[in-house]
């Protein structure tokens, strides 16, 4: 009868503690299960990582292993237990199903370990393997910002057959709540891939991408419009009404406003779960794209009058 060497097979030193050994034996477990692995062998693998496990979790268990191990690990030609050889533990009675320990298991721990056929499943503690997760776009207009909005989105969950990846067409109602920004992940948990064993559904990430606004840029929480004025409202002042995501207000351009000029209107940008945007209106002079005998008439005149120097910043610029 072949030796078992448990931590070996598990891959942790003779001081692993029981962490280290939970770890080791979940990391391999997901390469080997035959939910996972349908590569010829992977099942035998899986038991005898399954029996490395089973015993080393245990720390009773563990420490009369360790007394069999110092005495019979390094024979080569076979392993016997020492006579009159008998678990302190008792024989091993567990329960899980569908599950076949070696012979050495057997002779040391209990008489016929498990038996059965077919699939080798854990439970419990043991093999545990979470779903694919699972992350769609999910595109937001900016009025939609304002108010939680529901949405039926469609994407694909991502689940293992035979060893290969799969995905399955789902349609969902998710809801989008007021306030979200542009790359939020807003996680809906247990709405992607199906979990193995005891592990968990995987979990569905929307990417939240606020759809480009044909008047509207934005700057984090910040609205930014620009607002065209015409050269006499720069100079003489006015008031304008601009569009806002909350509705049209009214705007006072102040007297020689200059282009590029940002004027705040608190509390019409974003709205998010901490905060209230603003928004920006930034100026901009527009010039006529035509104009009449009559007005080039008046701005002839204002040319003539008017002692403003525009370049005046170069130095002598007439």
């Amino acid at each position: 009868m072949q030796f078992k060497d448990y931590y070996e097979i598990l891959g942790v030193k003779e001081d692993a503690d029981l962490k280290e050994i939970k770890k080791a034996y979940r990391k391999i477990a997901l390469k080997l299960h035959p939910d996972v692995n349908p590569d010829e062998g992977a099942s035998e693998k899986f038991k005898e990582l399954a029996e490395a496990y089973e015993v080393l979790k245990d720390p009773s268990r563990r420490a009369e292993y360790d007394e069999l191990r110092k005495y019979g690990g390094s024979h080569a030609d076979g392993f016997d237990a020492p006579p009159g050889w008998q678990a302190k533990s008792g024989a091993y009675s567990g329960n899980a199903e569908h599950r076949e320990f070696s012979d050495f298991f057997n002779s040391v721990f209990g008489h016929g370990g498990f038996s059965g056929q077919g699939r080798h499943n854990q439970s419990n503690d043991d093999f545990a393997m979470k779903g694919q997760d699972a992350e769609i776009e999910v595109p937001v207009f900016l009025e939609d910002t304002l108010n939680e909005n529901e949405k039926t989105i469609e994407y694909a969950i991502p689940y293992i057959e035979n060893g290969q990846i799969r995905h399955k067409n789902r349609r969902l109602k998710v809801k989008i709540p007021a306030g979200v920004a542009n790359g939020e992940r807003i996680r809906l948990k247990g709405q992607a891939g199906q979990g193995y064993g005891d592990g968990p559904n995987g979990d569905l990430y929307l990417h939240i991408r606020l759809v480009p606004h044909p008047l509207f840029d934005v700057q984090g929480h910040n609205l930014v419009l620009t607002v065209p004025i015409a050269p006499w409202e720069a100079v003489l002042g006015a008031i304008v009404v601009v569009p806002t995501l909350h509705g049209k207000v009214k705007l006072t351009i102040n007297p020689n406003s200059q282009n590029g000029q940002k004027l705040r209107i608190k509390g019409k940008g974003l709205t998010s779960k901490k905060m209230q945007g603003d928004l920006i209106a930034e100026l901009k002079v527009v010039m006529p794209e035509e104009s009449n005998e009559s007005s080039q008439a008046l701005w002839q005149k204002l040319a003539q009058t008017e002692t403003f120097d525009a370049r005046a910043q170069w130095g002598n610029s007439k």
